[in-house]
């Protein structure tokens, strides 16, 4: 229904395993719906492309929470796009998890992300060929 309406998609893939899906956010066959919407983004408008100002004008652009103890699954997460959309793909891996609400009552979601722990994300990224990263949030995080 959207195809040739939208210029821009930025999905979020929260989960690379639908297990820790129906855990955490309750809801069911999370990887396979929402591989398959982002495939279906993809054709409608392929690769991010930004103009001579950096703005981005179509594409896809893909958004990557890492969390703890790496429930997030990002690994799948990193293969699927590499290997399934593409490894021009923009992709915001994103490390701001802040542990509220019941967090506490499920570990490894009760702490922050350690920076091993996105350390590693960004290399899986590149182990995968993803190099759109958006490179602010790397920055944050030196090595060592």
């Amino acid at each position: 229904m959207l195809e040739g309406i939208i210029e821009i998609y930025m999905p979020d893939l929260k989960y690379g395993d639908s297990t820790m899906a129906r855990k955490y956010s309750k809801v069911r066959d999370y990887v396979e719906v929402n591989f398959t919407a982002v495939k279906a983004m993809y054709r409608q408008v392929g690769d991010l492309r930004r103009d001579e100002k950096g703005i981005a004008r179509r594409g896809l652009l893909v958004r990557h929470l890492v969390l703890p103890g790496n429930l997030a699954g990002t690994e799948v997460v990193l293969a699927f796009l590499a290997n399934e959309i593409s490894p021009h793909t923009y992709l915001n891996l994103m490390d701001q998890y802040y542990p509220c609400y019941r967090a506490a009552e499920n570990p490894p979601l009760d702490r922050r992300l350690t920076s091993a722990e996105y350390r590693e994300a960004l290399e899986l990224a590149r182990k995968y060929g993803l190099i759109r990263l958006d490179d602010r949030l790397a920055r944050r995080w030196p090595d060592g």
